[in-house]
Order: structure tokens, then C-alpha cells, then sequence
């Protein structure tokens, strides 16, 4: 009976074990044809974001993608392939069958054959992906190493590159904006109806001076250029069409080479006078309509000592170039408008007189960061009637007076359902520089350009005063004068607290920068009156105070209040949604200013150097006399104003120095550009756009706490731990010793 009992424990046993096994093996079968995945981090940042989800489920036509990465690579590196695997996974998932993608190994050479390894490296190198350096550590030793780590990707004939994945921060970003771009750029090259054109300027008197410029290849620049043309065309679709100009046989090209700003070089005699004194030009032009631009081919470089030297274009950079100024031309992207009157910021450079490429005021990078997913449209309003054809007009810092003409134009755009984005400053620099007989430096003085009576019926207006804030940017001084650091109270730190998260875009931006700016003030009922909603996007912190015109922005000369009861939290930024009421609902519509007669009147003058501007003998003169024979003042017109608005947004923000260079960075990755860039994407109704951008930043500022505060937390991590620690040991001992005792007072019964 005993001998039975075990053997049916041990047949038990048995069944548990096989039991189980099958569970394990049912699970597994289970686990690899059911897929599922939980991201737990705070933006979801190992998830596909829905622009990314759709920009690949749009797929028509087959979308590949090359992964040239070099393997065993150091961290963090490492990590970067493995989260590229992870993510082109999650896109294969949502894309089907039109999405593919392969990794290829570039590993260098070991020693060992490895043919196709030198093959996949030959093939990176034909798409453009170059190998990179890295910092890698060994053995205490810090050592560098060449390592690939590009993308290509290709849809039908066009190629899109990512030449350097140093990071995964924005990784998503690139792949989905390229993954767009190729899928628009398809689109819009078979619907051109005509060719782009590529023209070559090159004075064939360039091939004589060529060797003493070190440029033996000059001479066959047309041929090459030719070739690159039609290597091109097989990706663009036969879009390309290729001309050779030689300025030194046309002089009518001259105009040309004015007009496109195409480089010209003058001689004088050279060896002796077997090369005659002379001059030519060199310049590519591309052209598609009414559009065109100049790409350079010759650069010229000054070398200390060494004196001159010229330099032409490589080939491959050639080739990026068209291939960019393509997209540029027949406008791949969506349209964004940008004011480019009245004073505003220039977007291609410094204005004359305003400072050098690459100063502080230049807006380049905004630019730049901005024509990645939108291509700009320059409005002059003095030219154009009501605006249209883009959903968001950009404002940047105007210093002319708008007429009445002009804010009827912004008013009507707006009116449509249309959104503007507005930095308009509440100063302006003026007065002399700082000098040793003017140490404060210049005065900035109060700027109205007739833009702000417009905002403030609409139910905002800006504050004549600047903002400055003890949570401040803190320069470094140098040691010569001193060392430390040093406020900029006029540079504001926006910390997490002042951020308002109501928007998904602004949620992980944890921080930013202000520079420069006044508070806004919104008039709630008027709001209110009109159905529009105010919301603020960020303010100053509670230890702000106001600067009164005139200002002085030297360092050195600002203190804060002493008086804390002065200091209070401002609001410096606002987007207003709703149906905005017209500022000229009820009103005539504004007379055009008329031209200045001194430049735009024709006069005899003008006739007698422009004959063909002369009306045709045969032509008739109107009447002179017509205006007097009829009263056209009787004349009424009806339906010209939209009095009440369709739902639109004003985005408002008192300093256009926030779309300078010394703000944003040239990554577009700081929280500053994440910032703008999603501004714009929301006012073009691309939110999920701006969602994605905005979930990878790794911004995180530790939360400011109070001096009691820090040291509690120091203390107890200090003293409090080993507390806890012995606090526990001291119970369980005591538990150990209480069961102790139960276990003799059990024996104890049991043998009474």
C-alpha cells in the first residue's frame, strides 16, 4: 500500500512536469506569432508617433531602406543600432508590404576575407554615406575609429540620405520627414508640365587662366556637368533640361550674369602678355518658372602667407546641390508665408549695413530648420492683394509703420480661417554704440508700427516695458575681468513650472530661453465677447519686474527692485483660437498708398530711355476727360470686408530675437528651436507633427526646491538609509526572537 502511494506521487510529479513543459511550449508558439509591445516611458519615445504611422501606410509604390552600420561598435553607439532595428520594426509593422529594409555590415577589415564587407562599404560610398569618427575607450585609453552609421532611402528613382545616425534623438523625426519628402517630390515631379531648367555660364576665356588658378579640370566643367545632368534626370524623371552659355561669345548674357549674381573674375596680362588681360564668369542657374537660383562653382579662398587660392566644387557636392535647389524649385513642401517688407527680419542674411554672415541678428538657421518641412513665400505687401494659397503667415520683428492698407490685408487673411505667427518687438535699438565716452551702450526705445492697435482688437496687446527676471541666464565672465558668472536679467530661464502643458507639443519641453521680451496683456472680456480663447503658453517666473523705456541692456547697470512687492510672473507668450471680429467690419476699405512718384511716374525722361514702354501709333488714347464726366464718388461697393472671421489662431511672442542665430541651434534639437518649429507645425495643423519632434527631448531640469528642502533630502540620503537599514534589521530580530519564544511556549505545553 506504502509502495503504491509513492509511485502515484512520483506518476504526479510526472504530469506536472510534462504539464508545464507544454504550457512553456504553448506560450512560446504563441508568443512568436502574436506580437505585442508596452512603452512605458514618459513620451513614448520606443513608439511609433500616428504622423509616423501614416506617413507609411500612404505608401503606394515600394519604399527600401540601406542601414549601413558597422557592428561591435562601443557605447553608446551600440545602443543607437539596436533602437534603429527596434524602430524600423515598429514601421515595417504599420507600413505592409510596400515598406522594406536591410542592414548591411561595413565592419572594417580584419584580416580575414571578407569580400562582401568591402562590397557593402563600396556600395554606402556610391549612395553618399561616408564613414564617421568616433571616440571609443579601451583599456584606459581614449582611441578613435572610423565607423559607418548611415541610411539611404530610395522610392522608385529618388534617393533620400541620412548620412550620419550619431544619435537616437529625433531618429524618428528624420526618417518620417524624409519618408514624406520622397512621397511629395514623386507626386509633384509627374505633374510638372514643364522642364527645370540647368544652365551653365562659363566663359571659355576662364580655360586660358585655368592652370594658374590650379584648375585643370576647369575646361571640361561643361561635359562633367552635362553627364551629371543626365546621371540625375534618370532619378527625377527626364524633369532636367541642360544648357551651356558662354558669356565671352554672347555679351547679351552679360544681364544674366548680373541679374543671378553669378561670380566674375578680371585679369591682367599673365606670362609675360602670352595670356592678354581679360575676364569671364562661372555660375550654375537653375530655373523652373518664375523661380530661380544661383548655385556657385568657383570658391575663392584667402590663406595667410600662402596668398589666393581657388578652389572649384567637387562633383558630389554639385550633385547635393541640384538635387536640394530641385526641391526648392517646384516646392515639394507645404507653403509657409513669411512678411518680407516693413522692415522684418531678413531671411537670406544680413541686410546692408546690419553686420556680416553668420551675426547675431541673421536668421539663417531659422530658415534653414524651417525649409525642412515647408518651403517659404515671400510677401511684399506694397505688391500683393489679399493674401492666400498657405495657412500661416510669419510676422518677424517689423520695424516700418503698417498703412491701413496693410493691416487690412493681414485683417482679410485672417478673417479667412487663416493663422498668423507674430514677433513683434516693443523696441528698438537706437542712439550711439558703447564707447569709452558712453559706457552704457546703446538705448532701446519704444517701436510702434501700427501692427499692435490690430492685436488689441482682436483682445491682446503688448506692454511697453521688458521683462527681467532673477531666474536668468548667467554669462561667464572672463578672468581679466574678474571671473564668475553674471545675470542677464533680459535673458529669462523658463522652468518647467511656467510651462503650460494643456498643449501635446508642449508637454515635454521641460525649459526655455527668453530673450528680450515684453509681457502680454489680454483683455478678457472683449475675449470673451468674441468667443476667443486665450491661452498662455509660458510665463516668467514670480521673482520678474518691469524695465520702463528708455532702456539700458547693459549687465553692469541692472539691479533688481528691492522691493519684492514689485515682482511678479508675466505672461510672454500666447495663441489665440476662435472667430476673430474685423478691425474694419463696418468701414471703407482702405485706399492703396499710392507709389513714390519720384521712382515709379514715368516721365519724358523715362520715355526717351525706354521707347518700348511708348504707346503704339495705332493704338488709341483714352480718354483724358473721363473722370470729370462722371461722378465717381456716386460709385458703392458691397461685400468686400469679411466682417466676422472663420476659426483661426494668432500665436504672439514680444521678441523676434528668438528666431535669431544665437538662440537656436543649427540641430534644430535644443528645446528653444522644438519650440518654434512646433508653434509653426500647430498653426499649419501638422499637431501630430510637432508631437513627434517635441516626445524625444531629453531636457529634464531637476525641480527647484527650496534650501530646507535640498538639505533634508542630502541628509537623509546621507544619514537616513543606514537609519532605515538598521530600523529593518532591528525587526526582523525582533520578529526572529518573538517566534523564538512561541516555539518554546508550544514545547513547553506539550510536555506538561
Amino acid at each position: 500500500m506504502e509502495k503504491q502511494t509513492n509511485r502515484t506521487l512520483r506518476s504526479g510529479k510526472y504530469i506536472k512536469f510534462i504539464a508545464y513543459a507544454a504550457a512553456v511550449i504553448l506560450l512560446n508558439m504563441a508568443g512568436m506569432t502574436l506580437f505585442a509591445r508596452i512603452d512605458l516611458t514618459g513620451n513614448h519615445i520606443y513608439s511609433l508617433s500616428k504622423a509616423s504611422r501614416d506617413a507609411v501606410k500612404s505608401l503606394s509604390e515600394p519604399l527600401t531602406l540601406h542601414v549601413f552600420f558597422t557592428r561591435n561598435l562601443p557605447a553608446p553607439h551600440n545602443s543607437t543600432e539596436r533602437y534603429l532595428h527596434d524602430l524600423l520594426a515598429e514601421y515595417a509593422v504599420s507600413a505592409g508590404k510596400n515598406f522594406n529594409y536591410r542592414f548591411y555590415d561595413v565592419s572594417p577589415d580584419d584580416g580575414t576575407p571578407q569580400s562582401a564587407k568591402i562590397e557593402n562599404q563600396k556600395l554606402a560610398e556610391s549612395y553618399g554615406v561616408q564613414p564617421v569618427q568616433i571616440q571609443a575607450v579601451e583599456n584606459d585609453e581614449v582611441k578613435f575609429q572610423k565607423a559607418y552609421m548611415g541610411m539611404v532611402l530610395i522610392h522608385g528613382d529618388l534617393v533620400e540620405r541620412i548620412p550620419a545616425i550619431t544619435s537616437t534623438d529625433g531618429l524618428e523625426y528624420q526618417i518620417t520627414t524624409a519618408v514624406q519628402k520622397l512621397t511629395n517630390k514623386v507626386s509633384v515631379l509627374l505633374g510638372l508640365k514643364d522642364s527645370i531648367q540647368v544652365r551653365l555660364y562659363k566663359s571659355s576665356s576662364l580655360d586660358a587662366i585655368a592652370p594658374y588658378m590650379g584648375l585643370k579640370t576647369l575646361p571640361q566643367l561643361g561635359t562633367d556637368i552635362e553627364s551629371l545632368v543626365k546621371k540625375l534626370n534618370n532619378q527625377l524623371y527626364g524633369k532636367l533640361s541642360y544648357a551651356f552659355l558662354d558669356p565671352s561669345v554672347d555679351p547679351k548674357l552679360e544681364s544674366d550674369i548680373a541679374s543671378h549674381q553669378i561670380m566674375s573674375l578680371k585679369w591682367p596680362e599673365l606670362s609675360n602678355g602670352k595670356i592678354p588681360a581679360g575676364q569671364g564668369a562661372i555660375g550654375l542657374v537653375m530655373q523652373y518658372g518664375e523661380k530661380s537660383v544661383s548655385i556657385p562653382l568657383l570658391q575663392v579662398i584667402q590663406i595667410p602667407i600662402i596668398g589666393t587660392q581657388y578652389q572649384l566644387a567637387d562633383m558630389s557636392a554639385i550633385e547635393e546641390a541640384v538635387n536640394q535647389q530641385v526641391e526648392t524649385l517646384i516646392g515639394i513642401n507645404e507653403t509657409i508665408g513669411y512678411l518680407a517688407d516693413h522692415g522684418t527680419a531678413n531671411l537670406y542674411g544680413s541686410p546692408m549695413g546690419r553686420g556680416q554672415q553668420g551675426a547675431p541678428e541673421d536668421v539663417d538657421t531659422f530658415r534653414t530648420l524651417v525649409s525642412k518641412t515647408y518651403s517659404f513665400k515671400d510677401i511684399q505687401l506694397k505688391d500683393q492683394t489679399i493674401l492666400d494659397g498657405f495657412n500661416c503667415l510669419v510676422i518677424a520683428g517689423p520695424t516700418k509703420p503698417f498703412s491701413d492698407y496693410d493691416l487690412f490685408q493681414i485683417d482679410q487673411y485672417l478673417m479667412k480661417g487663416k493663422n498668423l505667427a507674430i514677433f513683434l518687438d516693443a523696441f528698438k535699438e537706437g542712439g550711439s554704440q558703447q564707447n569709452m565716452y558712453n559706457p552704457q551702450g546703446p538705448q532701446n526705445i519704444p517701436l510702434n508700427t501700427g501692427l499692435e492697435k490690430l492685436l488689441e482688437h482682436y483682445g491682446v496687446s503688448i506692454k511697453p516695458v521688458m521683462v527681467m527676471d532673477e531666474n536668468s541666464f548667467k554669462q561667464q565672465v572672463p578672468q581679466q575681468y574678474g571671473g564668475g558668472e553674471r545675470n542677464i536679467y533680459f535673458a529669462p530661464l523658463i522652468k518647467n513650472e511656467q510651462i503650460n502643458k494643456d498643449y501635446p507639443f508642449m508637454k515635454p519641453i521641460k525649459g526655455l530661453v527668453a530673450y528680450k521680451m515684453s509681457p502680454l496683456v489680454v483683455d478678457n472680456d472683449k475675449l470673451a465677447q468674441n468667443g476667443v480663447k486665450a491661452n498662455l503658453l509660458f510665463s516668467s517666473s514670480p521673482k520678474s519686474w518691469e524695465m520702463k523705456a528708455p532702456l539700458n541692456l547693459n549687465p553692469l547697470f541692472i539691479q533688481p527692485p528691492a522691493a519684492n512687492e514689485k515682482m511678479a510672473a508675466e505672461p510672454l507668450a500666447y495663441i489665440l483660437e476662435g472667430e476673430f471680429p474685423s478691425y474694419f467690419a463696418g468701414k471703407p476699405i482702405p485706399e492703396k498708398p499710392q507709389p513714390d512718384k519720384s521712382q515709379k511716374e514715368p516721365d519724358e525722361a523715362d520715355e526717351l530711355e525706354n521707347p518700348e514702354k511708348k504707346p503704339a501709333a495705332d493704338t488709341p488714347a483714352a480718354p483724358a476727360d473721363v473722370s470729370k464726366s462722371a461722378d465717381l464718388s456716386k460709385i458703392e461697393g458691397d461685400g468686400k470686408v469679411i466682417s466676422k472671421g472663420k476659426p483661426g489662431k494668432i500665436f504672439l511672442m514680444a521678441s523676434s530675437e528668438m528666431l535669431k542665430d544665437n538662440i537656436l541651434d543649427e540641430a534644430g534639437r535644443s528645446p528653444n528651436a522644438v519650440f518654434i518649429l512646433n508653434v509653426l507645425d500647430y498653426l499649419n495643423n501638422h499637431q501630430d507633427i510637432a508631437t513627434m519632434r517635441s516626445k524625444e527631448q531629453r531636457f529634464n531640469p531637476l525641480a527647484d526646491l527650496s534650501p530646507l528642502a535640498k538639505t533634508g533630502i542630502k541628509s537623509l540620503n546621507i544619514a537616513g538609509l543606514p537609519v532605515l537599514v538598521v530600523l529593518a534589521g532591528l525587526v526582523v530580530w525582533l520578529r526572529r526572537k518573538s517566534r523564538r519564544r512561541q516555539i518554546q511556549l508550544l514545547f513547553q505545553k506539550q510536555e506538561g
